[in-house]
């Protein structure tokens, strides 16, 4: 399935910054509230459902033999036109 980018924003932040855009979206999570991004004159809302699939992906990117790239992804997704609920796999923990 092809993917479509429907809005894209990439800065360097401090982890504080950063911290700060995870607490807003995990308060709107909480508040059960659409999401909202903003950059310019670009934005984009979102409307997750109550029980979105949440992954959580650690990569390295570059060549095996030397340094690479390292990246934390967090991703919520969801089926457009399907509101069924379902039940994930493991549990995650973070520490």
């Amino acid at each position: 399935m092809p993917e479509e980018v429907l809005f894209k924003s990439e800065s360097d932040q401090s982890r504080e910054e950063i911290a700060s855009y995870l607490h807003r979206v995990a308060e709107k999570l909480e508040q059960g509230g659409d999401i909202t991004l903003n950059s310019g004159a670009d934005s984009l809302t979102m409307e997750p459902p109550a029980r979105p699939t949440f992954e959580v992906k650690a990569e390295r990117e570059g060549p095996t033999d030397g340094p690479g790239e390292l990246s934390l992804e967090f991703e919520l997704e969801w089926d457009e036109n399907d509101s069924k609920e379902e039940s994930g796999s493991d549990q995650l923990e973070i520490e």
